[in-house]
């Protein structure tokens, strides 16, 4: 079946369908990953996107269950250079056109990513849709155009849990995880320190986060606009006046604690998404390769450098990878150090977490 790849700024991509059939419209960004696609698929960080994957063959070692992010399929569409039709791997439960229309996506293959690729990183990442219903063009590159688009969308909303639940009882210390769009891999990778792990929705309030007497909170990814969370922005502003609970926030989580800090964000022209990219650690001069999965950014300039000590670049574009508070226990980083998919080289921070949280002689009672 024939399916058509529509930019807001009238440039057209066919293609053949795979997945589910339909119609489907979000911000087409590119990610970098060699394998890795199931779990961008479950990511919640993609609500809002058009994924398209920059490696040509994909599907080639199917899917499983073990290696979901999330509860769900959260992207909008998924575009492929060749699809692989005869997956081969021992822990393979299904081929990914199957997974893709179980779940309701609408995929197509037969793209040339390298253009498509080439394009957004000339002219930015921009509003799109995919269709195997609607192929006029015009029609289609409207759509687009009158398609929301991720600035000022509130996203979090979608992809959070509905009730607070305890993925981890270890007998450690306990760390809420506020919920805009977690990772499973982050909430292992806590486990695996020895944590007790108590999951809460993102509209969690300041008071029923006291309740559990955390000895830490950790922000999570998420998708959409920082800026228009403004829910979790007070609730981490609560937690910096008790000013004695270790905080550690990861992707959309360092770029709310950042707002909440006082400083303002930023839409990048086309983001980071993949496995490979090179972020220096200031304060050590240690360089991590790092998993990413964003589009919006802290501007520097707007934190209060008294208050707010900048801890990572980005080698690719300097952009701002990572922050920390000078006289509180609180930290965050830009890039995504569960690997869940790619490098593990940055999951020190959740020791770094840990140690904190033991070293603090009070919880948020």
């Amino acid at each position: 079946m024939k399916a058509l790849l529509a930019l807001e700024d009238g440039r057209l991509f066919e293609g053949i369908s795979f997945g589910a059939p339909g119609e489907c419209a979000g911000e087409v960004v590119f990610n970098t990953g060699m394998t890795g696609y199931q779990e961008v698929l479950t990511d919640p960080s993609y609500k809002g996107q058009i994924v398209t994957m920059t490696y040509p063959l994909i599907g080639n070692y199917g899917v499983n269950e073990a290696d979901a992010e999330s509860r769900g399929l959260w992207l909008e569409g998924f575009v492929v250079k060749e699809l692989s039709e005869a997956p081969s791997n021992w822990r393979s439960e299904k081929d990914l056109d199957t997974y893709l229309r179980e779940n309701g996506v609408v995929g197509i293959q037969g793209v040339d990513t390298r253009a498509l690729t080439k394009h957004i990183r000339e002219a930015g990442a921009m509003k799109s849709v995919i269709s195997t219903t609607d192929l006029e063009p015009g029609s289609l590159i409207a759509k687009a155009q009158q398609s929301p688009g991720l600035s000022g969308r509130d996203l979090v909303q979608d992809v959070t849990c509905d009730q607070p639940f305890t993925f981890a009882a270890q007998g450690g210390p306990t760390v809420v995880v506020l919920d805009c769009g977690v990772k499973y891999s982050t909430l292992r990778q806590l486990r695996d320190e020895g944590c007790t792990v108590v999951v809460v929705p993102a509209r969690t309030t300041i008071d029923e986060i006291r309740a559990y007497r955390p000895a830490g909170v950790l922000l999570s990814n998420g998708p959409g606009d920082p800026a228009a969370v403004t829910y979790a922005i007070d609730t981490v502003r609560a937690i910096l006046q008790i000013g004695t609970v270790p905080l550690f926030g990861i992707c959309l989580g360092q770029q709310i604690l950042g707002l909440a800090l006082g400083g303002t964000t930023f839409k990048m022209k086309f983001g980071h998404h993949g496995s490979n990219h090179p972020v220096k650690d200031l304060v050590t001069g240690r360089i991590d390769i790092t998993v990413q999965n964003h589009g919006f950014c802290i501007d520097p300039d707007s934190l209060d450098t008294d208050t707010v000590e900048v801890t990572h670049i980005n080698l690719n574009d300097r952009s701002l990878e990572g922050i920390r508070h000078r006289a509180l226990p609180v930290f965050s980083a830009q890039f995504h150090p569960e690997a869940g998919p790619g490098p593990h080289d940055a999951r020190h921070l959740f020791k770094q977490f840990v140690k904190i949280m033991n070293e603090s002689s009070e919880d948020i009672a």
